[in-house]
């Protein structure tokens, strides 16, 4: 009974999403158009914690969630009238609402200054498998840190793309964990607490002390002792000062309740009513993803997590583990294929054996600069329509024209500036490796844009201004800012149009512009339209019209939607 009540309340607050889920009534637009919040954080019970198989993950998407050839995909799902994404649980608008300042992206998600390193950080657990070990460990605060070091042979390859590429995505809005470079000695962790070496720390450490476990080479599980700790260290890199650089992630609030899919719904979340794969930050995530080459983009390496308190929380979704992201593959250098073909690709692989290997990829021949610190990342090779994560990700698969241009309106935002601010955050020591990688990413933002760019009519950034003839409607090309183009006239129509029947009625003839700025017409209908194209170019898509809804109002006329035809 408890449970069919909040879910009543959860089914009353989403009705009002009106610009987002269909209304009963035949209304385009209602009073509170265009939403900017998704109200997708109200009270549920906490779900139960899921388990996801990475090899069923890998067999699900890579042969059961893919779009069959006759699919009609749908429209994203999640926007407001104005095509934007609202906040939710599972995305804030951060560069899609202005463009930060290079210390608020410097800053990124972090709420402190990393792990607390006046005391030993006492190990709460140990990872030993694989070629790059970690800890969970306490810092003095309290506060616990998972740690990950860099592989053998290429030092600040894993922990500066992570904190890099997690500063980036949350820029880009997701929520991400806190992702610190750290520098440390052996003797800056320790098993127990030792009064020796340890003060004020140790109380909080003592007060929630638990036993580190450690699984030996026979697959025993035992306590954690210092010998297994020295073993681990002398496995990872060192620096000439005796220190070692990691990567600490500070534990994300609430409760783990595992990944999430990026297909379908959570069915234990009342709040989860978009399917994951129609939902645009998701979709668009593809073009983010592509940009900084996190081929790892999958469902393993996300997290939801349950805040708030019992039955009063709500689910919030991450996004997390950024080591498989330009050129680092986590726990070595990024592979040749990362970015370029999927792990189970039968197209190339057939085509390889029937031309008895005469035939061979063109990425396995791409050459790439000897920076250890940076790993496998190009950009001259690089073609953003044809980039591809490890497996097919159902999300990524379904995204249209318009998902692509609403990411890459906010990767448009990034300056050369702001991608070096971002990029020094990983400390790279050597300075070409460092500028080898602000040169690439800008190489391969450039690609996105101008891919993208021609793909659709590229007028955005509407605003209505008040002119000396009246109010007018002005808007930016992205296309002419980015280049694509030396000038460009506007094709353009008002009409008048009825919120209740939603038709139109001509109010203007179509005529053409040079500048992007549209004279709104005086009339006191309550919602007027203009169709938009952009003409006077080779780009053909640029032709393809984008209808802005506008809303008159007393004082000022109001923005209240846009449509782009695909």
């Amino acid at each position: 009974m408890k449970r069919l009540m909040v879910c009543f309340v959860v089914i009353l607050g989403l009705g009002l999403l009106t610009g987002l889920v269909h209304s009963q009534t035949t209304k385009k637009f209602r009073s509170d158009d265009p939403l900017v919040v998704d109200p997708d954080q109200l009270s549920i019970p906490q779900p139960k914690p899921a388990d996801l198989s990475q090899i069923f993950d890998f067999l699900e998407n890579t042969f059961s969630r893919r779009p069959d050839k006759d699919e009609k995909i749908s429209k994203a799902e999640n926007v407001n009238t104005l095509g934007e994404v609202p906040d939710s649980s599972w995305f804030t608008n951060r560069m899609g609402k202005r463009a930060m300042t290079p210390p608020e992206l410097v800053r990124g998600p972090d709420q402190v200054d990393g792990p607390e390193q006046s005391q030993p950080w006492l190990i709460l657990g140990v990872k030993s498998e694989g070629i790059t070990p970690g800890f969970t460990i306490r810092d003095a605060r309290g506060d616990v840190y998972f740690i990950k070091f860099d592989p053998a042979g290429h030092p600040q390859l894993t922990t500066s793309t992570e904190v890099i590429a997690t500063k980036f995505f949350y820029s880009f809005g997701y929520n991400v964990p806190e992702n610190y470079l750290s520098f440390i000695r052996r003797q800056h962790l320790v098993i127990s607490p030792d009064e020796g070496h340890c003060g004020r720390g140790c109380e909080i450490n003592r007060h929630q002390h638990q036993v580190a476990l450690f699984v030996d080479e026979e697959g025993k599980e035992r306590p954690v002792r210092e010998a297994d700790v020295d073993k681990i260290f002398q496995k990872v890199f060192q620096g000439p000062d005796g220190r070692t650089p990691v990567v600490a992630s500070r534990r994300l609030a609430g409760r783990p309740l595992g990944p999430f899919k990026y297909f379908g719904t959570r069915r234990d979340d009342p709040n989860d009513i978009f399917l994951h794969q129609n939902r645009r930050e998701l979709r668009g995530l593809r073009v983010f993803s592509a940009w900084l080459n996190h081929d790892d983009s999958r469902s393993i390496n996300s997290l939801d997590m349950y805040v708030g308190e019992p039955d009063k929380g709500h689910v919030k979704h991450h996004l997390l583990d950024f080591g498989s992201c330009l050129g680092s593959g986590s726990i070595k250098v990024q592979s040749r294929r990362a970015g370029n073909e999927y792990i189970l690709e039968w197209g190339p692989a057939l085509k390889s054996a029937f031309t008895l290997g005469l035939w061979d990829r063109r990425w396995r021949h791409v050459k790439y600069p000897d920076y250890p610190a940076v790993g496998r990342f190009e950009g001259d090779f690089f073609e953003p329509q044809l980039w591809k994560p490890e497996y097919p990700n159902p999300a990524f698969e379904r995204m249209q024209i318009e998902d692509a241009f609403w990411a890459t309106r906010i990767v448009i935002r990034f300056s050369d500036e702001m991608i070096r601010a971002l990029v020094e955050t990983g400390r790279i020591a050597d300075a070409q490796a460092e500028n080898y990688l602000v040169e690439t990413l800008i190489k391969r933002r450039d690609k996105i844009v101008r891919y993208y760019l021609s793909q659709t009519n590229p007028v955005a950034d509407f605003q209505v201004v008040e002119g000396s003839d009246g109010h007018r409607l002005q808007f930016k090309n992205l296309g002419l800012e980015a280049g694509l183009a030396s000038s460009s006239s506007y094709e353009h129509q008002w009409f008048r149009f009825n919120n209740q029947t939603q038709s139109l009625e001509e109010l203007t003839e179509l005529v053409s512009v040079s500048k992007p700025s549209l004279s709104i017409p005086q009339e006191q209908a309550p919602y007027l339209m203009v169709r938009l194209s952009t003409l006077g170019t080779d780009h053909s898509e640029w032709k393809n019209s984008v209808d802005v809804f506008i809303q008159r109002d007393p004082m000022k006329p109001t923005i209240v939607g846009i449509e782009r035809k695909p």
